[in-house]
């Protein structure tokens, strides 16, 4: 995999944590640089940890299904993808309020990093660098989450879903791609 189709899956990850940074800048009279930064790195963080923990997991098990491994990681970014979709579409709308507090913030990241944890799954199958792609993963996420949070202020709710649908629509194009490599190869 190489350093595009790594941002790729970087950018299409980040749209969840993005939208609900966007959602956070909403309820902001006024953003500062700390609302930004504590919003990145817990949701940057929690996106460079959970492909970690997924690529524990898909690292244990790729030996079994390497015969099958593109058909999953098909499968597992065409489901997240599909899944960002419908949310960004039929919502499952999170509330939206100023709480920057831990527990608030903790939930939050866990949330929008679920999908990263499959993803993980997924990278352990196709044999990459996990300790390059989770920074990479994180820092993308750090960076769209912090802006999300003054384009929220700005721009107000209706940017949100049009990332849940882009978000989603990148990583069903990337498990295509992966998908056609392995089949035409």
């Amino acid at each position: 995999m190489g350093i595009v189709e790594l941002l790729l899956i970087a950018v299409g990850l980040a749209m969840d944590a993005f939208a609900v940074a966007v959602g956070k800048g909403v309820t902001l009279s006024r953003v500062t640089m700390r609302h930004a930064l504590t919003t990145g790195v817990w949701f940057g963080g929690f996106q460079a940890l959970m492909p970690i923990a997924g690529y524990i997991v898909g690292a244990r098990f790729s030996s079994f299904v390497t015969s099958i491994d593109h058909w999953i990681a098909f499968g597992l970014l065409a489901i997240i993808g599909l899944n960002m979709i419908r949310e960004a579409v039929w919502g499952d709308e999170e509330s939206h309020t100023a709480d920057f507090g831990v527990k608030t913030m903790l939930l939050m990241a866990i949330a929008t990093s679920i999908d990263a944890l499959a993803v993980g799954i997924t990278l352990a199958f196709l044999g990459v660098n996990i300790w390059v792609s989770a920074a990479v993963i994180g820092i993308v996420t750090l960076l769209l989450s912090g802006i999300g949070v003054y384009l929220g202020s700005l721009f107000g709710s209706r940017l949100g879903t049009k990332a849940g649908i882009v978000g989603g629509v990148i990583l069903i194009a990337i498990g295509l791609k992966i998908l056609i490599e392995h089949l035409g190869a």
